[in-house]
């Protein structure tokens, strides 16, 4: 909720900037139509604050990213379990497999184990 409460408050805070911005292109067209005026203020708008607004709300992945399902059969030993698999890292990235290969939890520490030694950061 705190990271919410961060970007909400700095996207106040850009709104407000947006007013005195689009203002000077207003009175810059005052000697169009008015509906014409704020239809090209805010392309114009949108033109400058669309990135400022793709930075705030951009996703914010905490690596490494895990899927974990039940009820899998282990890839390694083939018991019935809760199946985890790494699907991305700084330096691996498993997001687009086909057959993705799901392990139990001991088969899963051994795997990383494995993939930490061939030098994936984890």
């Amino acid at each position: 909720m705190e990271n919410f409460a961060k970007k909400f408050i700095f996207y106040l805070f850009r709104w407000q900037l947006s007013t005195p911005i689009l203002s000077v292109v207003l009175i810059a067209l005052a000697s169009l139509n008015k509906w014409a005026a704020a239809a090209i203020a805010n392309l114009i708008g949108g033109t400058i604050f669309f990135w400022i607004d793709r930075w705030i709300f951009k996703e914010n992945v905490f690596l490494p990213l895990w899927e974990i399902k039940e009820n899998i059969r282990c890839v390694d030993c083939g018991r019935i379990a809760k199946g985890f698999r790494l699907v991305k890292t700084p330096n691996y990235d498993r997001t687009t497999d086909k057959k993705p290969e799901f392990r139990c939890e001991e088969c899963s520490k051994r795997k990383l184990e494995e993939l930490k030694k061939r030098g994936v950061k984890i």
